[in-house]
This record gives structure tokens, sequence and C-alpha cells, in this order.
């Protein structure tokens, strides 16, 4: 068994010590995983689109009927506070709501007092190896629920997806579902967001209860307009993402990754072909430069 790092975690109203927080076996987060979370990028101890990231917790909790338990400025505190005590200049800062202590009954019981954690972690980025060489991915069916777009704690479906993936030695799972047409549409990958280039335009899937709405969708739209790239949103059928020119994730700690490998195959086309492509290149510089920028 692992043991637990003695880094400072704030618990409900109470900084203590990670080894040391404990939660009631009856909190509906343990029993149903009925909570959210978000988890936050720090850059030199500056928290990355905190703004954007808060948003899209409060956008969570909403769906699933748990009252936001801090105003904005609160969760800036906590999360600068555990920031300030962890020894990692880049960290995350994980965040998670859940609805309560009750007794076990699947119905939302009312006037619950949500159970708020936060703790720190170094972050763990792309190796220099990844981004010069890119990654291999693997592909599945979608076997997941259908309100992906909220950041529910229960993620046993996310689980598995990566494990598919994990154990073929691949850095991610690409999932795709299927449509009433018969088609396969790309959605996302088990812990990222997942992007084409087409023709020296960057293409993602459309924002759906299917998949959940990254931090990054925005913030890419944002530097393809810094650096002059063509930039849509549209459903993406599987054949597309096997053909395209360039394939990437992105997510907090992938920040954007070029795929080179899906199933085996080199991804690409011509001498580029099995290698990271231009427009990976020149988001990825552009994403250091907003890091610098759009860090508080």
């Amino acid at each position: 068994m692992q043991s637990l790092p003695d880094t400072l975690c704030y618990l409900n109203g109470e900084y203590t010590r990670l080894d040391q927080a404990k939660v009631s076996v009856l909190d509906r987060g343990f029993i149903f995983g009925d909570g959210i979370y978000e988890v936050v990028p720090v850059y030199g101890r500056r928290l990355f689109r905190f703004e954007e990231h808060m948003a899209r917790l409060a956008r969570s909790l909403a769906k699933v009927r748990i009252p936001n338990p801090h105003a904005e400025a609160e969760w800036l505190e906590r999360a600068r506070r555990l920031s300030a005590a962890h020894s990692a200049e880049d960290q995350l800062v994980y965040i998670q709501v859940t609805r309560g202590v009750a007794l076990r009954d699947h119905a939302m019981p009312v006037d619950l007092e949500p159970t708020v954690f936060m703790m720190c972690s170094a972050m763990k980025p792309a190796t220099a190896e990844q981004r010069h060489h890119g990654v291999a991915c693997i592909t599945a069916r979608d076997f997941r629920w259908e309100r992906a777009d909220i950041k529910a704690t229960s993620l046993l479906p996310n689980v598995l997806a990566r494990q598919i993936s994990a154990d073929k030695g691949a850095t991610e799972t690409i999932l795709f579902r299927e449509a009433s047409n018969g088609i396969k549409y790309l959605s996302e990958a088990s812990a990222s967001n997942v992007w084409i280039v087409h023709e020296g335009a960057l293409l993602g899937p459309p924002k759906s209860e299917l998949l959940l709405e990254g931090i990054r969708v925005e913030l890419l739209r944002e530097l393809c307009e810094e650096v002059g790239i063509a930039y849509n949103l549209r459903p993406i059928p599987e054949a597309d993402v096997f053909t395209a020119d360039e394939v990437l994730l992105s997510s907090a700690t992938k920040e954007v990754l070029p795929v080179t490998s899906l199933d085996g195959e080199p991804v690409g086309h011509g001498a580029l072909r099995g290698k990271p492509g231009p427009v990976y290149a020149r988001l990825y510089e552009a994403y250091q430069r907003a890091k610098l920028a759009q860090s508080i």
C-alpha cells in the first residue's frame, strides 16, 4: 500500500495534513460517486485560467443540484494557500465537492452540507521524448454514460477506458460513439480532449452532453486565432481521424500533445508520417506564452 504524503490539504473548513484527513463512510461521494471535481494547473505557483475552471465547476455543480459552497474569491484564497505550502513550483490543485453525508438512498437528500476537499500535487507534464516523438493511442467504443459534460467524481467508465490503452503501453484511449445513422464519431479520450488537423485547420467535436467541455477547447480557439490557424468544431467521423494530417490530445497535464501512432499505425502523411506536425508545434509554442499571460 502506498503511503500518503504529509502535504497540506483542505477539508470542510480546516487545513490539515493529507495523511490525516478523514471523510465519513456515509459520504455520498464515497457511496455513490455523487460529487463534482475540478483540476486547476499551477505554473510557478500561479493558477492558470482560474476563472474558467471555476465557471466549469459551477456549471457541473448546478447540473447535479449541489449548491456551490464557496464564492470564487474563497476558492482562490484556499487554492493559493495550498499551492504556497507545496514544495513543487508547477502543480495541480484538485477540488472535490460531494453532496454530503446521509443514510444510503438513491434519491437526493435536501439541505445537506456539501463535503469540500482540496489538495495540491506536483504536476507530471509530458516528457521531452513524448513531445519530440509523439505518443501512441488506442481506439475503443465510447461505452460511458451520456452525461460526460458533467465533471463527476464517478469516473469508473473512464478508468476502464484508460486501462485499455495502459494494458498496451499506450498513452490514451480515443473513444468513438456510434450515432443513429450508423457512423462512429469522435467523442474524446479517457482523460483528454482529442483534435485532428485537416488541410492546416484544427478540428474538434462539437459541444454536447456526450463530452466534457475541456478548458483547452476555448483556449485552443484563442491560440488558433493568435497564430492564424483555422479552427472549427464539427462532428468528426472515425475515418477522418485515421486519415488526419495530425492528431492531438489536450488536457491540464498534457497541455497539447501530438499523437503519432493510432492502433499501431503511423498518423499523418508523407515525410511527417508518424512524426509531430507543424500545427502541433505552433500551438505548443503559443500555449507556453499563454501560461505566462493567463496565470494569476
